[in-house]
């Protein structure tokens, strides 16, 4: 009797936690309105992506998604004893940026740069489902766009980053905090689509040697594809867990107080 006591309760047990999972996982209609508007933005940055004129619509976020990028340099920089110079961020062909800085841990610093981005987005991404989480998360995006303008050594670096604080400051007094939301969300997709964007390119395509994954695997001895392809894969894994995780733990309250109700 025992056995079969045990297994009986493990199958109970299993079937609570799926369907606690499934459950968990099942959007809310509010949660689904945000999934839409994540396939939304992720068809219209890449329609915009590839035309020409239209494409200096995103230059902006483009650029501000440069800029955390460098300011995850900087803090890796900064957390392992390096002397942080400046940070600069340049028009070209690639959106570019500059960290300059001495000493600090490389094997840190370098990678840095894609992971950090990356991780912010997938934050703001998960903040998107939630108009607390947004407003909190924004606070922090405003703390990271402030210490990137206190190190900036360019007019184009210190423009960016004040319109971003002035919209975030701004939409903080939007009804019910909705468009804060938005546009923190929009900017979670845009930096996560940017960052996958500039390790592919960077590295699987090669279109620059001088990026971070080939300076990487210049000093550990491996392929910059092979760094590349890892760093991708966390960064896939960043964004994946964002949108999993606002769907377990972000439920909005109208839809807890209508169950609660019936």
């Amino acid at each position: 009797m025992a056995p079969i006591a045990v297994t009986s309760a493990s199958l109970f047990a299993r079937a609570i936690t799926r369907s606690d999972v499934q459950h968990a996982l099942t959007p809310t209609k509010e949660q689904r309105n945000v999934l839409i508007a994540i396939g939304a933005y992720v068809v219209g940055i890449l329609i915009l992506w590839n035309i020409p004129y239209l494409k200096l619509i995103l230059l902006p976020f483009k650029l501000a998604t440069v800029a955390l990028h460098e300011l995850c340099h900087a803090v890796a920089g900064l957390c392992t004893g390096a002397r942080l110079r400046s940070i600069k961020i340049t028009v070209d062909p690639d959106e570019g940026g500059l960290t300059q800085m001495s000493g600090g841990r490389w094997w840190c610093v370098m990678p840095a740069g894609y992971l950090g981005s990356s991780f912010l987005g997938a934050l703001m991404v998960f903040a998107g489902f939630n108009v607390l989480a947004s407003k909190i998360v924004s606070v922090i995006i405003g703390v990271c766009m402030l210490l990137t303008l206190i190190w900036a050594r360019n007019w184009l670096t210190r423009i960016i980053t004040v319109l971003f604080i002035g919209l975030i400051v701004g939409l903080w007094f939007t009804p019910h905090g909705a468009g804060l939301r938005y546009v923190v969300l929009f900017m979670g997709v845009m930096s996560s689509l940017y960052s996958l964007w500039d390790i592919v390119d960077d590295t699987v395509r090669r279109k620059t040697n001088e990026s971070d994954a080939t300076k990487f695997a210049q000093r550990t001895h491996c392929s910059s594809r092979c760094c590349g392809l890892l760093w991708l894969l966390v960064a896939l894994i960043f964004l994946v867990a964002a949108i999993l995780l606002g769907l377990a733990f972000l439920k909005d309250d109208s839809s807890l107080s209508s169950t609660s109700n019936s």
